[in-house]
């Protein structure tokens, strides 16, 4: 899918293409002031469930960079939100991160719902939330990365508690953030953009790239994160194209 030749927004992710860890990328403050000063609608897309939205933001700005924090949209508060409009009874598996953000977890819960908890899964944790699911609770997940990049490395990110779940249970998650097509509709419905007008900046090549793909979006791939050699070549998600960094996709934009 080839970039538009005018973009109105561009969807950016954060953990990766903007930053590792508490860390700016290298050039990344500064691309992204050279993006918001071209005019173009942005929106930051994360599938990060390990810190709340408030901190997050704080943690940008720290590193330098400048964006508003309702322009940051993250797959736990469109949990939360989800869960909200459809008068559901959550039992929570959260990160203790979030857990205040989250609220309590239903004595009677109607679905499970699991994010990252890190450190935080247990086998009892896990255990509870089979036997919820073998009972008929359907599954909830906020993301199902395989991944992410940590400042010393690769890190085992949730997607395989929840196909642990999914394999033992017998059951399919619906995933609420990242590839979910809804989770790049909300954020285009947000800024009043057709997706045919919107381009993602991205490190996944599946959850960025193939997701937005499926959604109708253009997208960039960037070669920091968690790109790993060989997908460049993948035989079925193809980015509209592949750059070294942030820096570098800002420069295509509006060079």
């Amino acid at each position: 899918m080839p970039l538009p030749t005018h973009p109105k927004a561009v969807l950016i992710d954060l953990a990766g293409v903007m930053h590792t860890g508490d860390a700016a990328l290298p050039g990344a403050v500064a691309a992204l002031a050279r993006l918001r000063g071209s005019g173009l609608a942005l929106r930051f897309l994360t599938n990060t469930t390990r810190t709340p939205g408030s901190v997050l933001f704080t943690k940008l700005c720290r590193m330098g960079f400048t964006l508003a924090a309702g322009e940051i949209q993250t797959a736990a508060l469109a949990a939360r939100t989800l869960v909200r409009e459809r008068g559901l009874r959550p039992h929570w598996m959260v990160h203790p991160n979030i857990a205040e953000e989250m609220g309590a977890s239903h004595p009677e819960p109607d679905v499970v719902v699991l994010g990252d908890m890190g450190e935080h899964f247990s086998y009892a944790g896990l255990n509870h939330a089979f036997r919820l699911l073998m009972q008929g609770v359907p599954l909830l997940a906020m993301a199902r990365n395989r991944y992410f990049m940590e400042p010393d490395g690769l890190a085992l990110d949730m997607g395989a508690f929840v196909a642990g779940l999914e394999y033992s249970a017998g059951v399919r998650a619906e995933v609420v953030g990242k590839p979910a097509p809804a989770f790049f509709a909300a954020a285009l419905a947000e800024l009043g953009v057709s997706a045919g007008y919107a381009v993602l900046i991205g490190d996944d090549l599946a959850d960025d790239i193939g997701g937005a793909q499926d959604s109708g979006i253009a997208a960039i791939l960037v070669r920091s994160g968690k790109f790993r050699p060989g997908d460049e070549t993948h035989p079925e998600i193809r980015p509209a194209l592949i750059v070294d960094d942030f820096a570098a996709a800002v420069e295509v934009l509006i060079g």
